[in-house]
């Protein structure tokens, strides 16, 4: 679920929700940060919570969503989510993933500007939509078991749990978007999960040759499960480390 070996071909168009997403991502940090404007749209897009509530800007909830100012952090949250997305995608389909995904971030900011007040610094980045993803996760771990397996449930939850550390050690951090995001996408799910079968009933394609998904092929393949419980924690551990050296997580 979590191992990616598609070509850029064939996630792009088995993802095209994530590939929009992502491509969303590097338009506007390179908008923000090479282009002409970029500093206006920085400026007019972030979220500041004293905009929202003295001059009416309520975009300032949904824009900061799609927005990154250092290169690690739009590299690590595109990165998350080229990672954990597929899974939910394929699953839930193009409309219900990207209502998780943005009523996810949308409830994250809320509640920012609620609990956050006033006087809290100007925020941005994709994290508490990411987190509303991780949140779906944990509702299908806990309540859902039939549309994950168990290498991938224990794995969610090792990653959910060293992001939660991260948010409270870390620096820089919007501890109430990853809260609020990861409570947003839980509580969304047992809505948008309403007749979804589990992700490896789905066909999807890996590249052009292969056109169909055949269930039994998993069965051939349990010799080589170890092999990808090991992909899956190396890709972790990369996935970890980079976490760590972006600062605004």
């Amino acid at each position: 679920m979590f191992i990616r070996n598609e070509s850029f071909y064939s996630f792009r168009k088995n993802y095209p929700v994530i590939t929009v997403l992502v491509a969303i991502h590097f338009i506007l940090f390179l908008w923000m940060n090479l282009l002409p404007g970029g500093r206006f749209i920085a400026e007019i897009g972030i979220g500041y919570n004293l905009a929202v509530a003295y001059y009416g800007e309520y975009w300032r909830l949904v824009t900061p969503i799609f927005m990154h100012l250092g290169l690690g952090h739009v590299l690590f949250n595109s990165f998350s989510l080229v990672i954990f997305g597929p899974g939910l995608e394929k699953m839930l389909g193009k409309v219900k993933f990207l209502t998780l995904y943005l009523f996810a971030g949308i409830i994250a900011n809320i509640a920012t500007f609620y609990l956050g007040g006033l006087s809290y610094p100007q925020h941005l980045g994709a994290s508490g939509a990411i987190f509303g993803l991780f949140g779906a996760y944990v509702y299908i771990v806990l309540n859902r078991k039939n549309l994950i397996d168990r290498a991938n449930s224990q794995l969610v939850m090792t990653i959910l749990i060293i992001g939660l550390v991260m948010t409270f050690v870390n620096s820089n951090i919007n501890i109430l978007a990853h809260l609020f995001g990861l409570i947003g996408g839980a509580a969304l799910a047992p809505i948008l999960l309403t007749g979804v079968r589990s992700f490896s009933m789905y066909q999807h394609v890996h590249e052009p040759q292969s056109v169909s998904f055949n269930p039994n092929r998993w069965a051939r393949h349990r010799k080589n499960k170890k092999l990808l419980v090991k992909s899956a924690w190396i890709l972790f551990i990369i996935f970890v480390l980079f976490g760590l050296g972006s600062r605004l997580f």
